[in-house]
C-alpha cells in the first residue's frame, strides 16, 4: 500500500500540474488587453508634406501640428479636400509636435526646446508660451487635465491653466510598461496613444493607465499609396458628433476613417 501511495501521488500531482497548465492556455487571460483590427470606412486626401505631429477634429475640420526644423506648422485642414484653410509657421529653431484644442485654446509642444505655445483658435495669434522639463510628443485632454506624452511610458497630468504637472502615472500593459507613447487623442474615457515607431494603437484607462486594448494598424497605407518618402503611422483625431476615428502618419498622401473591429 505504501509504495502504491509513493507512486500514486506523484503521478497525480503531475496530472493535475499539467491540467491546470492545460487549462491556464485554453482560458483567455482576464486581464488582458482587448484585440482590435480596422476596417477603412472613408478615404481623404492628406498633404504628403506634413510631417504630422498633432491631429484634431473639432467643428467639421481638422487641425494638425506638423514637425520638423524649419517645417513645422499649425494649420485648419478641410477634411475632405486636405486643403490648408489657415497655418502659423513656427519660428525654424523649434521642431512642432503634439496638439489639442481646450475651450478657444491650442495648444501645442515641442520636441526637445521644453516649450510649448497657446494660440487663440480662431485666428491663430499666439497668446502665450510655457515650459515643462520633459521632451514634448503628444498632447491631448480629459476636460480637467492636459495629458502629455515624451516617448517614454510616461502620461504627464497638467494644469490647463498653469501648465504645471499635478500628476504623472506609468503605462503598463500588466507588468509591462509600454514605451513610445506618442501621439494622443482622448476617445470616450480612454486615451489612444500611437506607439512609436510600430503601426499599432494603445487604448489606455486614464485612472490607472493600465492597457485595455490594442489597435493593429498594419497594411493601413497600400504599397500603392506610397512612394518612398513616407514616415511612421502617426496622427489620431475624433469627432464625438458622428462617432467617427481617423487616423493618418507622417508625410502620407492618405488619410483614413476607420472603424475598428474585434479580433475573435
Amino acid at each position: 500500500m505504501n509504495r502504491f501511495v509513493k507512486l500514486f501521488v506523484p503521478a497525480l500531482v503531475i496530472i493535475a500540474a499539467g491540467v491546470f497548465v492545460a487549462f491556464r492556455l485554453y482560458v483567455k487571460n482576464p486581464d488582458a488587453p482587448a484585440s482590435w483590427r480596422y476596417e477603412v470606412v472613408n478615404t481623404f486626401s492628406h498633404d504628403r508634406q506634413a510631417f504630422t505631429q498633432g491631429l484634431v477634429f473639432e467643428e467639421g475640420v481638422l487641425f494638425e501640428g506638423t514637425g520638423l526644423h524649419g517645417r513645422s506648422q499649425l494649420r485648419k485642414v478641410e477634411l475632405n479636400t486636405g486643403n490648408v484653410l489657415q497655418q502659423y509657421k513656427l519660428s525654424d529653431e523649434f521642431f512642432g509636435e503634439g496638439i489639442t484644442i481646450l475651450g478657444n485654446r491650442i495648444i501645442q509642444l515641442t520636441f526637445r526646446s521644453n516649450v510649448g505655445f497657446v494660440y487663440d483658435k480662431d485666428s491663430f495669434d499666439l497668446l502665450r508660451q510655457f515650459h515643462y522639463p520633459t521632451e514634448g510628443w503628444g498632447l491631448t485632454h480629459n476636460g480637467k487635465h492636459l495629458i502629455m506624452s515624451d516617448g517614454t511610458p510616461m502620461l504627464y497630468f497638467l494644469d490647463p491653466e498653469t501648465f504645471k504637472q499635478v500628476n504623472r502615472k506609468m503605462v503598463f500593459d500588466q507588468d509591462k510598461p509600454i514605451w513610445g507613447l506618442n501621439e494622443l487623442e482622448y476617445i470616450e474615457g480612454l486615451v489612444y496613444a500611437n506607439v512609436w515607431p510600430t503601426d499599432r494603437i494603445v487604448q489606455i484607462e486614464p485612472e490607472t493607465c493600465k492597457v485595455v486594448g490594442w489597435i493593429d494598424m498594419e497594411g493601413l497605407l497600400s504599397p500603392e499609396d506610397r512612394n518612398g518618402q513616407e514616415d511612421v503611422f502617426n496622427g489620431i483625431a475624433y469627432d464625438p458628433a458622428g462617432r467617427r476615428l481617423f487616423v493618418t502618419g507622417k508625410f502620407w498622401s492618405k488619410l483614413f476613417e476607420i472603424k475598428l473591429v474585434p479580433n475573435k
